[in-house]
């Protein structure tokens, strides 16, 4: 047996609205939310009494989604929204975009900060990383040509 694909990546955040909001501004499209509880999703988790919301988005392709999710119960440590881009653990996502200059002053208005430079990847990609709600590190690729 091998892996078929990539379904998803789950990001867990304080602020559903907020981040969800963030990730529709840049492109993804929201295809629902939903409460999350129950023995079920307790033994998945490996957590007792799980009460969470959860809000799916999905790129403009359909080959990629990301799952959003806040966490009513149980509580869990605070993150460290300003772990820098080298830290050990999950650090970014990443998405390549039609126009970096309209996606980037989209994602400033919704609060979002240069982590770097917009840089040019040899000659074949303008890129950069915005730090976004909660934290969450973006990475933002244009192919040139």
């Amino acid at each position: 047996m091998t892996i078929r694909r990539m379904d998803h990546v789950g990001v867990v955040v304080d602020d559903l609205a907020a981040a969800t909001a963030f990730f529709v501004e840049l492109g993804l499209e929201l295809q629902g939310e939903a409460p999350v509880e129950g023995g079920w999703v307790d033994r998945v988790l490996g957590l007792e009494g799980v009460r969470a919301e959860i809000a799916m988005l999905e790129t403009p392709d359909g080959h990629g989604r990301v799952e959003l999710s806040t966490f009513h119960a149980p509580t869990g440590p605070a993150g460290d929204g300003q772990a820098p881009a080298n830290a050990p653990g999950l650090r970014h996502l990443s998405f390549e975009v039609d126009d970096l200059d309209a996606v980037l002053a989209r994602a400033r208005a919704r609060g979002a900060d240069l982590v770097g430079e917009v840089e040019r990847y040899e000659d074949r990609y303008r890129v950069c990383y915005v730090r976004g709600p909660e934290g969450i590190i973006v990475e933002l690729a244009e192919r040139l040509g």
